[in-house]
């Protein structure tokens, strides 16, 4: 039981920006190809070869940025090859996902296209790895050269007269690993050389993104923070939660035990430690946080499905993801100062996909859901909430019960998101509302939970785990009572009433 709970509507925090809702898409097992990607021809209804179902899907979340190539792709990806006429275009095998023939089909005016249809901010990740300063360079004036020159007429043959609108470019990915395994020191003096080159161009303006460190690599952060500061406007951060002892042995997506439930929310959970303490780092050289920290890759890697391609990533996703989706994106919102972007990795058919895919079906994931749930907090405002929340134990370990955070939208209506880890009890959180001037109040809200602690989607049982009318609650005078189901996301809506 969480002892006590207050939320001060009237103690505004800052705004969450929009942009913590992004999605990944990498050229990884089916993420891409057949998840977003079927082709003009192909019997699944699409428009220019983009499934409309997923299309539909994320527009209903209000996706607002989307991040590609990759990833791992990113370093080994020249843009000049997925342009063009698609036939001709060169073919090349994908070394760090599965091997497969990667016919490049979906290049830079797909990606640019699909960006239009989502009404989404497109993120492009530049090579730095095995790519040129000229290759880099000469991508960004394709992308946004209005004038007369070589990339703005190659564009213009390409079938794309005006020049297109993009905002954030990174500057290379995971150059300590498979970017490069490079040294800080070594990147930032790259970092510094290939940004120079990535240049604005009219009225567009390049939001630069250096690549940051891996999980608690904090001397990475300090060397990049230390060379790079001026030259950067974000910095990124991976932190992925495996329930597993190691990569070696992750842990299965369904099927495990309470053991493993209770291990992946507290590695969860250490993402409020890893913003935390880089966060000072970035506020020794930055103390006006002009830089943002992207978490451009972060969400739950299990081993894969029983069956497919090891080196596809494709995993289910069950009530324990929704449960990580919705404790991580709380988190977010409490380092909103510092936190101005993240990217779920992956959006489809990809480790904490939310979608799935299987020839013309899709299924929206229990994390789908949550994303659905929590767009309301979208560009809303903090509000400052403090919660004494009962523990969750198990052997010995303890983690909080109760996850939460709440916003106000400028329509003044107010949000609470309240997430119960404990797998077996239901959770009674007193919640008393300050700041409302003796305000009568509406509230109504949502529920995601499950029967089982992996609880899923299957394309044969596709609503099995989906949201739910939420009323276990009662309000008396300033305190609103709830009850949390086991295992349990909620939404509240709080509505002020003239």
């Amino acid at each position: 039981m969480a002892e006590r709970a207050i939320l001060n509507t009237d103690i505004r925090k800052g705004t969450i920006n929009k942009n913590i809702y992004g999605h990944f898409s990498e050229h990884l097992g089916r993420c891409i190809y057949e998840g977003i990607w079927v082709g003009e021809d192909s019997p699944i209804p699409n428009t220019n070869g983009i499934r409309n179902d997923v299309v539909k899907a994320l527009k209903e979340i209000r996706i607002p940025v989307l991040r590609w190539p990759g990833g791992c792709f990113a370093d080994e990806y020249h843009w000049k090859d997925g342009i063009g006429d698609r036939e001709v275009r060169k073919r090349m095998i994908n070394t760090h996902w599965g091997g497969t023939v990667e016919n490049n089909h979906f290049g830079t005016h797909e990606f640019m296209k699909l960006c239009e249809m989502l009404e989404c901010e497109p993120y492009i990740n530049g090579n730095v790895g095995s790519g040129t300063v000229q290759e880099m360079s000469e991508w960004v004036e394709y992308l946004t050269f209005g004038g007369v020159s070589p990339m703005s007429e190659l564009r213009q043959q390409n079938g794309h007269q005006e020049p297109w609108a993009v905002t954030y470019f990174g500057v290379g990915n995971e150059n300590w690993g498979c970017g490069g395994n490079m040294r800080p020191e070594y990147y930032a003096d790259l970092y510094r050389q290939y940004q120079t080159y990535v240049r604005n161009y009219g009225d567009n303006r390049i939001h630069r993104i250096a690549c940051g460190p891996n999980v608690d690599d904090y001397h990475w952060m300090e060397v990049l923070m230390r060379e790079a500061t001026r030259f950067m406007d974000s910095i990124t951060l991976h932190y992925y939660t495996i329930p597993g002892p190691a990569w070696e042995n992750k842990g299965a997506a369904t099927g495990f035990e309470t053991g493993e439930w209770f291990s992946t929310l507290e590695k969860a959970l250490r993402m409020d430690e890893l913003i935390t303490k880089h966060g000072v780092i970035m506020d020794k050289y930055d103390p006006d946080k002009r830089v943002g920290l992207i978490v451009d890759e972060w969400g739950t890697w299990y081993d894969v499905e029983p069956g497919t391609n090891p080196g596809f990533l494709y995993q289910q996703n069950s009530i324990r993801d929704a449960l990580v989706a919705g404790v991580t994106l709380n988190i977010f919102h409490k380092h909103s100062d510092r936190v101005r972007m993240a990217n779920i990795a992956q959006t489809i058919n990809v480790l904490q996909a939310v979608i799935l895919t299987e020839g013309e079906k899709m299924l929206l994931t229990p994390t789908y859901h949550v994303f659905n749930m929590f767009k309301v907090h979208q560009d809303a405002e903090l509000l400052d909430l403090t919660i004494d929340s009962g523990t969750y134990s198990f052997e010995g370990r303890e983690i909080p019960e109760v996850s939460a955070s709440a916003s106000v939208t400028d329509a003044g209506i107010i949000h609470v998101s309240l997430c119960n880890l404990n797998h077996a009890a239901s959770a009674t959180v007193p919640l008393e509302l300050r700041g409302l001037s003796g305000q009568k109040v509406e509230v109504k809200g949502t529920t995601l939970t499950g029967n089982k602690i992996d609880a899923h989607n299957t394309f044969s049982q596709p609503d099995a785990v989906v949201p739910q009318a939420f009323t276990a609650f009662t309000l008396e005078g300033d305190l609103l009572n709830v009850e949390l189901a086991p295992m349990s996301v909620t939404v509240l809506e709080i509505t002020p009433k003239a």
